[in-house]
């Protein structure tokens, strides 16, 4: 399984193909074909050293949203209470 990561551009190296990303502490360099050339500052995901989706201010929080509440569950400190509530009220798939 390949878990896609948020990242944010932080400058280009040579042509436009590989740029660096930053998330916190950790940098990175990742390729861009999938995306295309996208402006220092724009968050996109990534996985496996590609950047294959360019998220929105929406996408963005909820997949944050995502990794916190993974987080939370490997510490062994999840709370279905506290997280995804807007998936409470939806009928069952």
């Amino acid at each position: 399984m390949c878990l896609s990561v948020p990242m944010q551009v932080e400058s280009w190296v040579g042509d436009g193909e590989i740029a660096w990303l930053v998330r916190g502490e950790r940098r990175e360099q990742a390729n861009m074909l999938l995306v295309g050339p996208q402006p220092v500052g724009t968050w996109v995901l990534v996985a496996l050293g590609f950047a294959k989706e360019v998220l929105d201010a929406e996408s963005l929080a909820l997949t944050e949203e995502a990794l916190a509440a993974l987080a939370a569950t490997l510490d062994g400190e999840y709370d279905p209470d506290a997280w995804f509530r807007d998936l409470a009220s939806r009928p069952a798939a």
